[in-house]
């Protein structure tokens, strides 16, 4: 059977948008779009532009990114008329969405640094709001992916940056179809599928254009649910779930006093729906207030940030409970606090004349995290204060019969508190739709019989302390953690977390692990926290910070006992420590000496995902005991030690601080158990999925992933038998079959990796062989690369050859010149060998190949003349200073160019990451080429200049 192709996919997407509501308009190019939009502009605003009001219009809309046009569209702008008064243009009805017009066009045509047609383009107002790329299907859908990311790169900023304001890509191959945010940062995993509010996802284009694209809920998602994140200045769109949650919530508010909560399971973006439902029921006109409370206050830290990052100055961090009483009395509608703050203002006699006034307004409160802290007296005294109050809970994890634990006011479970839960979206949801990743799980030790286990832990059930607690065991873990600390997070690219079971333990394996990076053990950046003021030996004890204590009988039913002022002085030295590793000045001095202390840690982890991270700010290991391990997201930690007993929701919790999505590379979440948990885990699992969850939420034993891999190389070998036989392939086609079944077996790889019994033996194809595939696999890369540039359309263009899983090592200036000093260091006997490791680790880095020569060069003629090995790096930097400054002077002689308009140029794109206009790239000429050479003059030099940056500046910073 035929695949239905690409033309026929799109005039059935049009005719079905033209039933639904849309007018179907011809557009063809950038000038009939302006008019278009023109036209549209008048009808909206209900009033006409003469030609000089709408250019002014056309300025206003040019200005800023992405991210500054999506809030131009919400805003209004001042037209100055030619008569002298002033109007106010609108762009876009955030109010009352169907009083928009919508229209649908395809194929427009845009020339930006290349011409590009674009398939389907949604226009609001006349305004591209929503595009629409399709593949034909038997295709990847990450095809479409890729081809926006062209579009972006290659023309979107072109033609007064109006296809900018794209808030939402929808990609499809017909049988297939996603949507996403428009983001640059964004991978092909932060694309979703739209869902039902069972959870059951829509995946055909006819059946996702009906339920997501129809005029009123494409309209209410542009409305209310992209959101714009402030600290990234990036869009946001919800997923399905959330929308539903979202919607639930304010239905409940809307129509009734009913409570609820919401499930939805550890890392699917709890935040992101319980702002949105905050900001949204805020402006309900019965609504007087939405609290959001968490019930510690180092999530109160990370919450307010990420409340913050969604609206700016949305939340002010209420230190105390004044601060809180005033939030609660004056006009702020949405305020965020601690369930501490909250019991100490409603229990504290000298605040009933401030407060008494709201215990008859409708108040909406969302607590975060509620299966924590919503058990004991607290959650009464709130519902009886406030006696028009409206209560909704978010926990991944909630607290039934099962795993309820009893206090003095009984068993009670998440239901009995908060009545029905409204959403459900468990973790087997969301391993389904990639939502989160799956979890590695490793249990290490005796009763591991084969693998690369090198150490005798005492794993099993032992009820005695002191055996779990020996410095023996815990040294033997510890070398367990350095030895396979680089295998687990990509030589050092994540960050771990390593739970223990009580303070006087993180205490002692920060000793063991110090001590060994002191004799040259290892060079990992290890850091720990933990609270002196509570004791943490009991395994649901809470963290406090310091400075709460006075707070605490008051509190959240907690009973604090204190420890030996040695605990403190301990964390004052490890916090010395912290110090002189990144030059701060954190202590225990006070409450926010301490807390700043906390919060650099929080944002040392999170940070490591932004563009920007620095390898000097890298931080490896942070070993706690009860902090951290719930409420924590960061991308960039991807593994987790374990050395304590946890059940039920705390196993599910801890573990999820390692599966959030990021890219290829992170395939799992890796768990290394130091005591055999593996019963709790498989209940876990069972109680908040189901019994048959447990093989959907763990990756399975090693030798089944071996068999994945075994099956990928089958497959490899069928087209390519030798890595030779990859010259042979005659048509494009067999490259494509080529790049696909390597690509698959580097993914099968990759996971593989992970595992501490990874080894090349028995896998059919040894180390040497693989990275030979590997250097052909990054020669056809390179070839499509320099043949785009050329614009030969090619079936490869689109293909992700998903690279990250091969740039593993932080290979730059550093590590570069930590190899050529081995080797001058070298006996003679083995130079020749170290120099060949060094010239196949430049072949097979991709990162690095467009520097091998220059790097050889250094070998054969310089490092000869050197004496002192630790003069290699002084002589490395000024020979490659000299080599940039030749090859700059080569391309300037070649292509004509005034040498410091070129280097102002490549200055620009450097610091932006985005192509010079073709008009900046002329001003570096003497003579403005003739319009018929312009265009691959133009092209010719910006990919010149391209290989120059990627040569002499990309990875080049020690």
């Amino acid at each position: 059977m035929s695949h239905q192709s690409e033309a026929i996919l799109e005039s059935n997407l049009i005719r079905q948008l033209v039933s639904l509501g849309y007018a179907s308009v011809k557009i063809h190019d950038g000038d009939a779009f302006v008019s278009n939009l023109k036209t549209q502009l008048e009808v909206f605003n209900t009033t006409t532009f003469s030609a000089r009001e709408f250019d002014a219009i056309l300025n206003h809309l040019a200005k800023g990114g992405v991210f500054e046009k999506a809030k131009t569209l919400r805003d209004r702008f001042v037209l100055n008329k030619e008569d002298g008064t002033s109007f106010y243009v609108r762009f876009f009805n955030n109010e009352d969405w169907s009083q928009n017009n919508y229209q649908v066009t395809n194929q427009v045509q845009v020339k930006g640094s290349f011409m590009n047609r674009y398939d389907v383009t949604i226009m609001v107002n006349g305004l591209p709001l929503v595009q629409i790329e399709l593949k034909r299907a038997g295709l990847e859908i990450k095809e479409a992916f890729n081809q926006i990311n062209r579009y972006q790169r290659h023309s979107f900023w072109s033609n007064h940056g109006l296809f900018q304001y794209v808030q939402l890509f929808i990609i499809s191959n017909g049988v297939n179809t996603k949507y996403l945010a428009n983001n640059r940062l964004q991978s092909v995993k932060q694309t979703f599928y739209w869902a039902d509010v069972n959870n059951k996802n829509v995946t055909g284009l006819t059946e996702f254009a009906d339920a997501f694209l129809n005029t009123d809920h494409l309209g209410k998602m542009i409305s209310h649910y992209v959101v714009m994140n402030e600290t990234f200045k990036n869009m946001m769109v919800l997923r399905p779930y959330q929308y539903f949650a979202t919607e639930a919530i304010i239905n409940q508010v809307k129509t009734g006093n009913d409570n609820g909560y919401i499930w939805h399971t550890t890392g699917s973006g709890k935040t992101l729906t319980s702002f949105k439902a905050s900001q949204i029921i805020m402006e309900l006109p019965d609504v007087y207030k939405v609290v959001f409370v968490v019930d510690r206050k180092d999530l109160d830290y990370q919450t307010m940030q990420e409340f913050n990052a969604f609206k700016k100055d949305s939340v002010d961090v209420t230190d105390n409970t004044a601060s809180l009483v005033k939030q609660l009395t004056d006009t702020t509608k949405l305020v965020l606090t601690t369930i501490q703050k909250l019991n100490n203002a409603i229990s504290k006699h000298h605040y009933e004349t401030k407060l008494g006034h709201l215990k008859d307004k409708k108040l909406v409160f969302i607590f975060d995290e509620c299966h924590r802290s919503q058990f004991g007296e607290t959650h009464d005294r709130i519902i009886n204060y406030f006696t028009k109050a409206q209560l909704f809970g978010f926990t991944g994890t909630p607290i039934f019969a099962a795993n309820a634990s009893k206090n003095e006011l009984g068993k009670r479970t998440t239901k009995d508190l908060f009545g029905s839960c409204l959403h459900k979206y468990v973790i087997t949801d969301a391993i389904r739709d990639q939502n989160v990743l799956r979890f590695g799980i490793e249990y290490v030790g005796k009763y591991k019989q084969k693998g690369n286990t090198f150490i005798d832990i005492e794993v099993e059930d032992i009820d005695k302390a002191e055996v779990f607690n020996d410095e023996k065991r815990l040294a033997k873990i510890a070398d367990y953690i350095i030895t396979y600390h680089g295998q687990k997070t990509f030589n050092k690219d994540y960050s771990a977390i390593f739970a223990v079971s009580s303070i006087a333990n993180a205490i002692k394996y920060y000793d063991i692990l110090q001590k060994k990076k002191e004799a040259g053990g290892h060079d990992l950046r290890i850091a720990t926290i933990f609270t002196y003021g509570a004791n943490e030996e009991d395994e649901d004890a809470q963290d406090y910070l310091p400075g709460d204590e006075e707070e605490l009988n008051m509190a959240a039913d907690s009973k604090v006992a204190y420890l030996s002022s040695h605990t403190r002085d301990k964390l004052e030295t490890c916090i010395a420590d912290y110090n002189n590793m990144y030059g701060t000045s954190f202590s225990t001095k006070d409450s926010q000496a301490f807390e700043n202390y906390f919060k650099d840690i929080s944002k040392r982890l999170k940070e490591r995902e932004k563009e920007t991270a620095k390898e000097e700010d890298r931080l490896d290991i942070l070993l706690v005991v009860s902090m951290f391990l719930t409420g924590f997201d960061a991308k960039k930690v991807n593994t987790l030690y374990v050395d304590r007993n946890m059940k039920h929701h705390s196993i599910i919790q801890a573990y999820s601080r390692t599966n959030r999505i990021l890219g290829e590379q992170k395939s799992q979440g890796n768990i290394l158990c130091f005591r055999n948990l593996k019963k709790a885990t498989d209940d876990a699992i069972t109680l908040f999925s189901n019994k048959e969850a447990i093989e959907e939420v763990i990756l399975p034993p090693y030798p089944v992933i071996a068999a994945k891999f075994e099956e990928a190389l089958k497959v490899l070998l069928t087209i390519t038998p030798t890595y030779q036989s990859v010259d042979d392939l005659e048509t494009e086609e067999d490259e494509l079959a080529f790049v696909q079944a390597f690509r698959a077996l580097l993914r099968a790889k990759n996971v593989l990796e992970s595992y501490t019994d990874f080894s090349w033996e028995g896998l059919g194809i040894d180390e040497q062989t693989f990275e030979n595939y590997k250097s052909k696999y990054l020669d056809l890369y390179q070839k499509v690369k320099s043949e785009h540039q050329k614009e030969k359309t090619s079936i490869l263009d689109d293909i992700d050859f998903e690279l990250e899983l091969i740039h593993r090592d932080l290979i730059n200036v550093a590590y570069i010149i930590k190899l050529l000093a081995k080797l001058k260091n070298a006996k003679a006997s083995e130079a020749q060998q170290q120099k060949k490791a060094i010239m196949d680790l430049l072949g097979g880095d991709i990162g690095l190949r467009s520097k091998s020569e220059l790097i050889e060069k250094f070998i054969l003629e310089n490092l000869p003349l050197i004496d002192n090995a630790d003069n290699i790096q002084d002589e490395f930097e000024k020979y490659w200073q000299e080599q940039k400054v030749l090859a700059l002077e080569k391309l300037c002689n070649e292509e004509q160019l005034d040498k410091e308009q070129f280097k102002a140029l490549i200055e620009a794109y450097i610091f932006s990451g985005q192509d010079p206009l073709r008009d900046d790239v002329f001003k570096c000429l003497g003579n403005r080429p003739s319009i018929l050479q312009a265009r691959a003059i133009g092209e010719r030099i910006n990919f010149k200049m391209k290989e120059f940056v990627e040569v002499f500046e990309m990875g080049m910073v020690g």
